[in-house]
């Protein structure tokens, strides 16, 4: 790695680790693909390390149709029962299964509202939070905002949508900026 400044939980980590620090993390997602993308990889990532998911993220692109979320709602138990069998991806049924009832309620949230994106950025008006917290320590698990997408998400039909699994999902698609003030990608004050 480079001697950017970072966030504290970027340092000693590996360079792909840097580069989805660099180039994802707080950055704004408006594209629907992606967020089906990054809904499933938290949901999986649950109860275990980011790294973990990051190393597994090509086996997921691969498995679940590149996150097309129309072919992944198509998945029957066969194929569900092949995904327990591919080393590529984090092998828990639940985490599988939620990953298909959650393309389902996606397609629901995309014929409603149009498109995922549209729903999801109208809990924040379009324009991302910015917190620019000073330590990790500032940076909360949960808030009021991610409780109340949490809350809508379930009552959608969608699964591994909890608070915590909410806000760090909010991070990753730039709805929530918490890049630390010391790291060269913490936005200005102004913003």
């Amino acid at each position: 790695m480079d001697e950017k400044k970072r966030c504290g939980w970027v340092e000693r980590a590996s360079a792909a680790y840097a580069r989805y620090h660099d180039k994802e993390w707080g950055r704004p997602v408006h594209d629907d693909r992606r967020h089906f993308e990054m809904l499933t990889l938290e949901g999986a990532q649950a109860g275990l390390s980011w790294s973990t998911i990051l190393k597994k993220r090509a086996g997921y692109r691969r498995a679940f149709a590149r996150f097309d979320p129309r072919k992944v709602a198509r998945f029957d138990a066969r194929k569900r029962g092949t995904l327990m069998s591919d080393s590529g991806i984090v092998r828990n049924r639940l985490k599988i299964d939620s990953a298909v009832t959650n393309a389902k309620a996606f397609l629901e949230v995309q014929r409603e509202l149009g498109s995922f994106d549209r729903y999801l950025w109208s809990f924040v008006d379009g324009r991302p939070i910015v917190n620019r917290p000073k330590t990790m320590e500032d940076v909360p698990p949960r808030t009021e905002l991610s409780d109340r997408i949490a809350k809508d998400l379930k009552r959608r039909g969608f699964r591994f949508v909890g608070s915590t699994i909410i806000y760090a999902y909010l991070q990753a698609v730039g709805m929530v900026n918490d890049h630390l003030r010391n790291c060269f990608l913490c936005p200005p004050r102004s913003l």
